[in-house]
């Protein structure tokens, strides 16, 4: 049994198939996945995710930028 009630709440959890973390409370900016057994998440509801998603999606895009201007 877990015993991380901000986690196991199921008002934290999207529905559907994709279980996306959002919990204003929580302090964590990461998550054990819905699943724990599967890895970890954001908690999308933390003000840094959407700045560290926005890096991580952008960075391959900018470096191919910086790498072209460069060459």
């Amino acid at each position: 049994m877990s015993v991380d009630p901000m986690h196991d709440n199921p008002a934290h959890w999207t529905r559907g198939p994709i279980k996306l973390y959002f919990a204003r409370d929580d302090r964590r900016l990461i998550v054990p996945k819905y699943r724990r057994w599967n890895g970890w998440t954001f908690n999308f509801a933390h003000p840094a995710a959407p700045l560290l998603m926005g890096a991580i999606l952008f960075a391959p895009a900018i470096v191919e930028m910086v790498r072209r201007a460069a060459g």
